[in-house]
């Protein structure tokens, strides 16, 4: 359980609005990262139109290096969306967990360089991400892939984006999404009093992200008030949840958007598909970026792998 002095501490840390060149200054720190030229990366790049994406791509081993590019090999790949509610964050800010993630499940993972609001508003994101999604899924990249080894996913605002990738992917047909990880994913169109989550209210004020902070997201994220009601900018507005990829939600117990998770989760499963929700015990959102050794991230792991080993 969560200290009342810890509680103290979050509540004095759980403060203000977003300020984007203050809060993209803080989490560039992260790029100051000693063991990043110790890990096994490649940088490449996609079109989505006119505009160069650029992708970074892990490697579990040297071995896997070597395999994932050959034409005889079909290793498993992780197509992964970083969090940062659609104007922080980059590729660079998340090499560890990148790395991390490639060599706690064994798979190669490709991390998009998604382009960020308010500069980009949705959708370009998405389209950037599913631009990425689409090379991949139909071998346009160096990688040599099996779609059904293939599982895209995000944390937070990047769990929002697989999760609109999927949902696109299934209405557009040019490729199969088999499986999706969301890591607390933002699903919903609003952080008010107006919104039907409980955890919105009950958690929304004192665990570092707060519903305010969430509205200013969505708000800078939006390119017109019409954009609330897109089931591309808000999956679980979606009027159909059938034929879906097998889904793995990870949520977390203080977290303003653990309920919305969780509904999403239901919904996928009343309509068919399979489904699997953990809610970390104790945990705040943003754990999924902490160490390896950190309890929260070992059992999201445990869930992780467990759900990879399943045949699609």
């Amino acid at each position: 359980m969560i200290s009342k002095t810890m509680r103290a501490i979050l509540h004095t840390l759980s403060y203000g609005n977003i300020e984007v060149e203050s809060s993209r200054r803080l989490v560039d720190i992260k790029k100051l990262d000693a063991m990043n030229i110790f890990l096994k990366k490649m940088d490449i790049q996609i079109f989505n139109g006119d505009y160069e994406i650029p992708l970074r791509i892990y490697f579990p081993t040297e071995e896997a290096m070597t395999n994932g590019v050959e034409k005889s090999h079909t290793f498993p790949v992780l197509l992964f969306f970083h969090g940062g509610g659609w104007v922080t964050e980059s590729v660079d800010t998340y090499n560890r967990v990148c790395a991390r993630m490639s060599q706690s499940t064994g798979h190669i993972v490709v991390s998009v360089e998604y382009r960020l609001a308010p500069e980009y508003r949705f959708p370009t994101a998405l389209m950037d991400c599913y631009a990425a999604a689409k090379a991949l899924y139909t071998n346009k990249l160096i990688l040599n892939t099996d779609p059904r080894k293939i599982t895209i996913m995000g944390d937070s605002a990047g769990g929002n984006l697989a999760a609109a990738v999927a949902l696109m992917a299934r209405d557009n047909g040019e490729f199969q999404v088999y499986r999706q990880i969301l890591i607390y994913p933002a699903l919903y169109n609003t952080y008010t009093a107006a919104s039907p989550y409980a955890s919105v209210q009950k958690n929304g004020t004192d665990y570092l992200l707060t519903a305010v902070k969430m509205q200013d997201y969505l708000n800078l994220y939006e390119s017109c008030p019409e954009d609330r009601v897109n089931p591309y900018f808000a999956p679980l507005l979606a009027k159909d949840f059938s034929n879906m990829p097998e889904t793995l939600i990870l949520t977390a117990e203080f977290d303003p958007l653990r309920d919305e998770g969780e509904d999403y989760g239901k919904k996928l499963a009343e309509a068919g598909n399979y489904v699997e929700v953990h809610r970390i015990k104790d945990a705040l959102h943003g754990f999924f970026a902490l160490g390896i050794r950190f309890f929260h991230v070992q059992e999201s792991f445990s869930y992780m792998n467990e759900f990879l080993k399943r045949e699609v």
